[in-house]
């Protein structure tokens, strides 16, 4: 890991940019932090770090102010990072698919979600080997939004990730349904009830299936922009309680 940038944020948040290998990244903590605080590592969906800088900016502004460090990478495929053709395929598929109202295979489900998962999940392990080092971080970690797939299975093979808020959606392979059986972890669920992009009723059955004895569906009306401000909130009480 190489730090690129430093930056302090006029509300004492301590920014840092760093590549880990080729993959860019951001951790942000108290500027003035004097012991090792948990870690939340947030997620984000493939549309590139600088795109979705003022969201994970934000989530990390109230993170850092509620005691935690936070951290980020780019997906694989997304932003500055080399493109996959085969990725390209299936995400121009997929728009052909929704365009003509047609159903999305589970074989497109496959190849859509399936090898960034595969590639993402062993990365964000790497990441999290380095970023425990750091004097600033001393765990535990807990994991927060981006793509669904992605956060059961770092659930499942990442022993380190004791709490997790995961975003609902849709696209998801029945392998990674059968993955969120192992998961055990408690989880806090964010579901937009009329949400254009995602399927309730999959959203729904995923939920169902994830084996936590603690789980939690937090479902607000609304579409995929409209989460409010107190579904925040509710994130915040549930970090509190298990990485604290």
């Amino acid at each position: 890991m190489h730090f690129t940038s430093e930056t302090r944020l006029d509300d004492s948040v301590l920014e840092r940019e760093f590549t880990l290998g080729e993959i860019p990244g951001f951790l942000w903590t108290a500027a003035s932090a004097s012991t090792p605080v948990p870690l939340i590592l947030l997620g984000h969906p493939p549309l590139g770090l600088h795109t979705m800088y003022p969201r994970l900016l934000a989530r990390a502004r109230a993170a850092v102010a509620a005691g935690y460090a936070s951290a980020t990478i780019e997906n694989p495929w997304s932003g500055a990072r080399p493109r996959s053709a085969a990725a390209d395929e299936a995400r121009a598929d997929l728009r052909r698919a929704l365009q003509a109202g047609e159903p999305v295979s589970d074989e497109l489900g496959d190849r859509l979600v399936l090898p960034g998962v595969d590639r993402a999940v062993p990365e964000l392990q790497t990441a999290l080997d380095t970023l425990l080092t750091l004097p600033q971080i001393g765990g535990p970690v807990g994991y927060s939004g981006g793509v669904i797939a992605l956060g059961v299975r770092l659930a499942v093979v990442e022993p380190r990730i004791t709490a997790a808020v995961l975003f609902a959606g849709s696209f998801v392979p029945r392998t990674i349904v059968e993955e969120a059986r192992q998961v055990t972890i408690p989880l806090h669920v964010l579901m937009q009830w009329d949400d254009e992009g995602n399927d309730r009723h999959q959203a729904l059955d995923l939920f169902d299936a994830f084996g936590s004895r603690e789980k939690t569906l937090h479902a607000n009306m609304g579409g995929h922009a409209g989460v409010p401000q107190h579904a925040g909130d509710e994130t915040n009480r549930f970090f509190a309680r298990h990485l604290k």
